[in-house]
């Protein structure tokens, strides 16, 4: 039995070299975009563990302010310098008597300012998460606090960036930023 022709001259030779090196100059093109991209993305993640923390520590001051009629301060939890690492979470006194702990290791460390007889205080948290000259550190104000100094590794004047106290955000237009 003999093929015929028009099937004996299709035969599969397989990839040339070229189009193969055009394949894996698209796969390297779209790494290349989307790398940057996830580790941005990690950054931003990363970064919200410190918003979410300073809203549950605000929770805490709030109730034990309601029961007590004092705010408690906090000295740095972990008292680490914040790395790009996540460090376990040592509590101080004054979060045990908060009640609060954040759940499993983190990026960030925290410490609460406390002013006027306890009655106004100043939550921080500070992490270097991209690993740069720039720290990211996140505050929040509660009272007629005068702007405080962070308690963490790098001291740093902490003042709401629209003049107001009450909200979790920036000390500095910088500091909630991360790069890559």
């Amino acid at each position: 039995m003999t093929i015929p022709h028009f099937l004996a001259s299709r035969r599969r030779r397989g990839f040339t070299l070229i189009e193969l090196m055009i394949v894996v100059g698209l796969i390297g093109m779209l790494t290349a975009i989307a790398i940057p991209s996830f580790l941005r993305y990690q950054l931003k993640t990363k970064s919200s563990e410190g918003k979410t923390n300073l809203a549950a520590i605000r929770m805490a001051e709030t109730s034990y302010h309601a029961a007590m009629d004092v705010y408690v301060s906090a000295s740095l939890s972990p008292n680490a310098a914040s790395s790009a690492a996540r460090q376990p979470f040592v509590a101080s006194p004054g979060f045990v008597a908060l009640g609060w702990e954040p759940e499993g290791p983190g990026f960030f460390t925290y410490a609460v300012a406390t002013a006027n007889a306890g009655q106004s205080y100043h939550a921080t948290a500070h992490a270097n998460l991209d690993g740069d000259a720039t720290a990211q550190i996140w505050h929040y104000r509660r009272g007629s606090l005068a702007s405080q100094t962070h308690l963490g590794a790098t001291p740093v004047l902490c003042t709401a960036t629209d003049g107001s106290a009450g909200l979790v955000e920036a000390c500095d237009a910088t500091s909630g930023q991360t790069t890559f």
